[in-house]
């Protein structure tokens, strides 16, 4: 459970910026709706069943809501650079902005880049991704970015998708894996936080794929299968000779997230807690292969 002084953030978060525009400082924000989201799908029309419990499709699968958030001074002559954050079970892309300081973090990286976050199962637990599991989904979604963002004139009527960066928490994991298998764009680097419950024969398809891509896969013991995953998982690549690194938590520092292409970090804490106290979202945004500082 959220505590009040979060619960209060988020009030005025809502409040402030549950328009189709505005401002928090020198970030902009943006909202809209994408046809090329994860919801509606038909196949949570009827809802979805947990634990003897409905979450029906009207609050939970109907949401198609995108927020973007636009550094102010973002560099796109002829590309953007895309960040996509999906969030977990029982989240909502509000929730998640405010709980695990996702927009204060990426305003502080100085990345020149957008943040977006797609709303997915919304409060729900849930890691199906709906339609964006679906080939060529993602692809559409990024053009619907695209769009909204030169509509606003907040990027050049020219620019095109640059580097594409997946980050996530938790049940993200499966939709991630997905969209690196169908999303019919490049995916340059994934930054996975506890999130590491299946789907490995599609992060290792990626990784596989081209030498410069760059996974990292922050873990807990809290994570309910997390850590028995990325044990497997390193298991798997050192079968395929694909060098990896292993790391405590306390022992990692910018130049060891910089170094390793394929790198895992174990950590004591809790399953909610290792985004944001301390910033460790930050922490890989600052040492990003493909996320450029603005200048």
């Amino acid at each position: 459970m959220q505590k009040p002084a979060v619960l209060m953030v988020l009030i005025f978060w809502l409040v402030a910026c549950n328009n189709v525009f505005c401002q928090q400082g020198a970030t902009q924000v943006l909202r809209f709706s994408s046809r090329h989201t994860s919801f509606p799908d038909t196949a949570r029309a009827e809802g979805h069943w947990y634990d003897s419990v409905l979450y029906t499709a009207e609050e939970h699968y109907a949401d198609s809501s995108v927020m973007l958030v636009i550094p102010k001074h973002v560099q796109n002559n002829k590309s953007v650079d895309l960040f996509f954050w999906f969030h977990g079970w029982h989240n909502n892309i509000d929730t998640a902005a405010v709980f695990y300081a996702l927009v204060r973090q990426f305003e502080a990286s100085h990345r020149n880049a957008v943040l977006v976050l797609a709303e997915t199962a919304k409060n729900a637990p849930d890691s199906y991704g709906g339609k964006l599991e679906n080939p060529g989904i993602f692809k559409a979604l990024v053009n619907d970015v695209l769009v909204e963002l030169k509509t606003n004139k907040l990027i050049s009527a020219n620019a095109q998708p640059g580097n594409i960066v997946l980050a996530g928490h938790s049940g993200a994991y499966r939709l991630i894996a997905h969209i690196l298998q169908n999303g019919q764009l490049p995916v340059q680097e994934v930054l996975l936080f506890d999130a590491l419950y299946s789907q490995l024969d599609k992060y290792m398809a990626w990784i596989e794929k081209d030498k410069r891509n760059h996974f990292l896969h922050w873990y807990t013991n809290k994570g309910d299968g997390t850590d028995v995953m990325s044990d497997t998982m390193m298991a798997q690549l050192a079968t395929k000779h694909i060098a990896y690194t292993w790391s405590e938590e306390a022992a990692v520092t910018p130049a060891i997230v910089r170094a390793n292409r394929v790198l895992f970090i174990h950590s004591p804490r809790e399953h909610n807690v290792i985004i944001n106290s301390p910033d460790d979202l930050q922490l890989l945004l600052d040492q990003s292969w493909v996320l450029k500082k603005i200048q």
